[in-house]
């Protein structure tokens, strides 16, 4: 597919840019407008750079995975050739802003940005779009805009459904594939809620998935939401900050389980900071202080190496694996595709909507992890080594 086909009417403006100075030499050799998505993936086209400048815009530095994203997908444009300017927002919205602007300015012509408001970067777009800069969206899609050309992120509707089938697992109710098992309790098991970010369009995704895989259960009884809080506004955690968490968690500790003292067997959590504020929260009001010793089955996601140290010492009980190393070379294959002319591969066209348009997207798979899968998925892949595992840091 051409970069005509790509961005319709933008499509000359934008192979003029590519056609300026050096960038001919990406655009107009032999991985040009001809060139197809699978040797784009490859490296074929624009393997180099050639000097393009490319901003990639991250929404923090308090997590640990924003940083490895950006790190990674810098590293992997700048080994192809590409100029790259990172600038990381740490969750203020004027600063991401004004960074893009300043990306724009300074002469990007493809931006990946993960954004921390999925709806607050509509000039940002629209300035993007009127010089025919590529976006990118990166893990986080950008709403309300036509200026979103390609999304790159997991199948985050699966993540819910993950983690609702972990926590049914933790539970005894089904096994680790979600099927009913024979001696499941008999008695209604307590649960609670947690949801992300109102302002991040994945916390929907992840709420929905899990709370289309809850529901059954919830609704002949076998699942007690004990607190009533079960609607998205009610339970989502601004930011995914764990403060705010730990703050909620003990709040409905005191009004609905006694301090403590009452039961609560479970709770939903869509992220590994929330989790750990939600584990703080229990383990102050008596629970625990790990699982085999009364601890609420808690999940998780993201892998953060404090939450895998958790699960290792039966204390959380799981998280989702992405693996955000394989995100990152999946931008940085987009990248090329884009800067060469060729269409970026893509393996979802009709899900993710972003209320202006149906954005083409790639998404990858995602992974379980348990404390018995540790060994197998995460140091076996080298994405932690056995004593970072050990020590819940990284070297």
């Amino acid at each position: 597919m051409t970069i005509r086909r790509i961005f319709g009417r933008r499509a000359f403006g934008f192979a003029a840019v590519l056609s300026a100075g050096a960038l001919a030499l990406s655009a107009c050799a032999g991985g040009g407008a001809g060139s197809t998505a699978d040797e784009a993936a490859s490296g074929g086209g624009a393997a180099s750079g050639e000097g393009i400048k490319v901003g990639v815009a991250m929404p923090t530095q308090t997590a640990e995975r924003w940083i490895a994203d950006g790190n990674a997908v810098k590293e992997g444009l700048e080994k192809a050739g590409y100029v790259v300017d990172l600038q990381y927002a740490n969750d203020d919205i004027p600063t991401q802003t004004q960074q893009i602007d300043q990306m724009i300015t300074n002469g990007a012509k493809i931006l990946v940005i993960a954004a921390i408001d999925g709806t607050a970067l509509s000039s940002q777009l629209d300035a993007a779009g009127a010089a025919n800069i590529p976006v990118v969206a990166y893990d986080r899609l950008i709403r309300d805009n036509e200026n979103v050309n390609f999304y790159v992120s997991f199948d985050n509707y699966k993540v819910g459904v993950a983690q609702a089938k972990a926590l049914l697992f933790g539970l005894g109710l089904t096994d680790k594939d979600g099927k009913k098992v024979a001696d499941a309790p008999k008695e209604p098991q307590n649960i609670e809620l947690f949801a992300g970010s109102p302002d991040d369009n994945n916390a929907s995704f992840f709420f929905n998935g899990a709370m289309d895989t809850l529901k059954p259960y919830i609704e002949e009884g076998s699942l007690v939401v004990k607190s009533g809080q079960t609607a998205f506004d009610q339970v989502a955690t601004l930011r995914w900050a764990q403060d705010v968490a730990q703050k909620r968690m003990e709040d409905i500790l005191t009004s609905t389980y006694g301090g403590g003292s009452e039961a609560l067997a479970g709770v939903l959590s869509p992220y590994d900071g929330i989790s750990r504020g939600i584990i703080t929260a229990l383990q102050g009001a008596g629970y625990g202080p790990t699982i085999k010793e009364g601890l609420p089955v808690v999940t998780g996601q993201d892998a953060e190496i404090a939450s895998v140290k958790l699960i290792n010492d039966d204390v959380q009980q799981s998280t989702i694996f992405k693996n955000t190393r394989l995100l990152a070379e999946q931008a940085v294959k987009t990248v090329k595709a884009i800067a060469s002319g060729a269409s970026p591969e893509t393996n979802d066209t009709t899900t993710y909507d972003n209320g202006v348009k149906v954005v083409p997207s790639f998404l990858l798979e995602i992974q379980t992890i348990y404390k018995d899968n540790i060994e197998s998925e995460i140091i076996g892949s080298g994405y932690y080594t056995a004593d970072e595992v050990a020590a819940g840091v990284t070297e």
